[in-house]
This record gives C-alpha cells, sequence and structure tokens, in this order.
C-alpha cells in the first residue's frame, strides 16, 4: 500500500511541476516573445517585417543579361536558382570559373530594434573574397511592380547599396558601389535584368519549410557596432558565412576527357547541371536549357574535379562539353558526353560524387 501511494505522489509531483512551467510566447521573433518562458502558449504576435513580400517573389530558376564595369566584365546570360533553404531565408550559389563564385542570400534579421530583409552578397572574385552585407532601407509595393533598395547598415547608400525591382515575371538587380571608398558617390556594380524561367525547381523547398515563414534567421542588433561599413574581406570575420548556411549540400564532378585524343589547354569545359533532361533520345531540347541550375567553365585536361558547393538538394542532370568552338553551347563540332544526362540526387546537408567522360563529338 505504502508503494502504491509513493507512484501516485510522484505521478502527482510530475504533474504539477508540468503545470508549473510558465507559459507564454517562446518565438524571438515575436512581438510579445518571453525570454522566461518554457512553454508556448500560442499567443505569439508576429510584428510587421519589413521587405517580408520579396521572399514570396523570388524562388525560381532567373535568366538575363548582366552588365558590369568591374575585370569580370558583362555576359549575354546569367541563370541564378533561388530556393528556400529555410523557412525564412533564400539563397543562391553561382560559378563562373575556378577564381570567381558568388553566394547571394535574403533572409530576416533583427537591426536597429525592428524586423527587416537582409541581403548577403559575396564570394570570391579573381581569387579575393569580398563579402557585403545590406539591409532593407526602402521598399515600394503597388499592383504594377514592386521596389526594394538594400543599403549598408553602417554607411547608408553612402558605401554600397542594391535596387531591386520585381514587375510580373521580370527582376532587375542593380548593385551600386563607391569602389572602395574612393568615391563621393556610388557608380554602378553590376545590372542585371532576368526573367523567371522556371519557377518548378523550388516548389519541394517551398514546401518542405512552408515557405515563408516569420522565423528570425540572424539577429544583426550588435554586429555592425564600431565597424566602418559592412563590407568583409576574409571569411574570418564574416557573422553569416558560407560555411553556416542551413539545409545545403555538395557536389563533386569528376571529368575526363578522352576523345578528342588531342586536348588543347586554352580550350574551355563547360560542367552543366540541369533540374530537367537537355535529351530525349539523341535528340537535343534546346528549350530545357531554362532549368540549367548551376554551371561552370573550366580550362580543358584530361582530367580534372570540381566540387559544386552550398547546392540546393534535388535531382539533377549532368552534362559536359569539351567547346570546340568557343559558343559556350551543345554545337556541331565540339565533344561531350556520350551518355547523356547523367542522373543523381543530393539530399539535404548531402554529399555526392559524379563521373562524366567526353568521348563523343556532336556531328
Amino acid at each position: 500500500m505504502k508503494k502504491v501511494f509513493n507512484v501516485i505522489l510522484i505521478g502527482l509531483l510530475l504533474t504539477t511541476a508540468a503545470a508549473c512551467k510558465k507559459q507564454g510566447c517562446t518565438d524571438p521573433i515575436s512581438a510579445n516573445y518571453d525570454p522566461d518562458a518554457e512553454e508556448d502558449d500560442g499567443t505569439c504576435v508576429y510584428p510587421n517585417i519589413i521587405g517580408y513580400n520579396l521572399l514570396q517573389k523570388l524562388p525560381g530558376i532567373w535568366t538575363g543579361p548582366v552588365s558590369s564595369p568591374t575585370p569580370l566584365g558583362s555576359f549575354p546570360e546569367w541563370i541564378v536558382d533561388f530556393r528556400p533553404i529555410s523557412p525564412s531565408q533564400v539563397s543562391a550559389k553561382n560559378e563562373l570559373d575556378w577564381d570567381n563564385d558568388i553566394f547571394m542570400s535574403f533572409f530576416i534579421c533583427k537591426y536597429d530594434n525592428q524586423f527587416k530583409l537582409a541581403f548577403r552578397n559575396g564570394g570570391g572574385f579573381a581569387g579575393n573574397i569580398r563579402i557585403s552585407y545590406m539591409i532593407i532601407d526602402s521598399i515600394s509595393e503597388m499592383a504594377s511592380h514592386s521596389f526594394y533598395r538594400f543599403t549598408d547598415p553602417v554607411t547608408g547608400g553612402t558605401r554600397v547599396y542594391t535596387d531591386v525591382v520585381f514587375k510580373g515575371d521580370s527582376l532587375t538587380m542593380h548593385t551600386f558601389t563607391n569602389k572602395f571608398n574612393t568615391l563621393s558617390e556610388p557608380v554602378t556594380h553590376m545590372f542585371w535584368k532576368a526573367a523567371l524561367r522556371d519557377p518548378s525547381a523550388a516548389l519541394p523547398a517551398i514546401s518542405h519549410f512552408n515557405f515563408p515563414q516569420k522565423e528570425l534567421t540572424k539577429d544583426f542588433s550588435t554586429t555592425f557596432g564600431g565597424l566602418t561599413d559592412a563590407v568583409f574581406y576574409t571569411t574570418v570575420f564574416d557573422p553569416y558565412p558560407e560555411s553556416e548556411q542551413p539545409y545545403l549540400g555538395n557536389t563533386t564532378i569528376n571529368l575526363a576527357i578522352t576523345n578528342p585524343i588531342t586536348i588543347d589547354t586554352t580550350k574551355k569545359v563547360l560542367l552543366s547541371i540541369t533540374t530537367q533532361p537537355l535529351f530525349n533520345g539523341f535528340n537535343f531540347i534546346p528549350a530545357n536549357l531554362k532549368y540549367r541550375s548551376r554551371y561552370v567553365l573550366l580550362n580543358a585536361a584530361s582530367s580534372l574535379s570540381f566540387n559544386f558547393n552550398y547546392m540546393h538538394p534535388g535531382d539533377y542532370y549532368l552534362n559536359a562539353i569539351y567547346d570546340n568552338n568557343g559558343d559556350f553551347n551543345f554545337s556541331s563540332g565540339d565533344y561531350m558526353n556520350s551518355a547523356f544526362d547523367i542522373p543523381f540526387t543530393l539530399n539535404p546537408d548531402g554529399t555526392t560524387s559524379e563521373n562524366v567522360n567526353i568521348n563523343f563529338k556532336i556531328p
């Protein structure tokens, strides 16, 4: 009898302890967040997040010309695959070659006692690191178009800023810089005018995260205090480095060239990763080029490996071209893999390695 009484007493004590847990809002981004609350009671009230609607507009594969007065120059086509990587963050990674890449990310942050959208824009430029952080400064959302301006949180628009404009299924991104504080006013660094080519690639991530959600990604309340600007030239001091980005994986491509026999190392190899196949049997489908997600141009060699890091999870198809005529496309006289559309899957936070052999001359 005593043993039964002790069991009942312990049960009552545990029930009482659970009931004594302080209830309240446990979400830090809510307007009524209670840091002492141990159990969420469903009373969270979410504030206005400045620029929040941009998160809904951005997911998808965007393609269009980019112009720049920088040494990288201009290109007739720049392809960017934006997808959610958390409930409140959308990102894209691109490579041009070994030394030039960019990681762009838009996410919810806390800054200046407000919840706002932040823009991380950075990567390798001619082998040098440069990472800029900008926080939304002004916004205009109308039926015909939406305008968002992101500025340096320390210096405002005098150091660096980016204007993002949506009009239907078109997007322009215009970045300005004062060239390492050498100019009194910022000038064009890059202008990209793109069209939404494929929204479907982002749908699995949108569903997975129920994207977008009003969740805090980074608290920048004190991050930039004491700095002269929010531009970083090393990953050591980067407040939100690529290595901390969630959900993304890595794909290593191992390439061999067995045809042509003699390789001209001044020519380029194009590795192209798409979300849909580019071939139906032996027939090339040019319209499916809109499904390109990642690509890179490399100096030709008999064998090489390249790592597509911070890559969106999903199902992909791989093709490789020895670009014999220099047009960066699948053309007569070029060489490519005879096993067209090598399929592979990258899991969230996963890694994969794929082999491709260039051995077929395009007739």
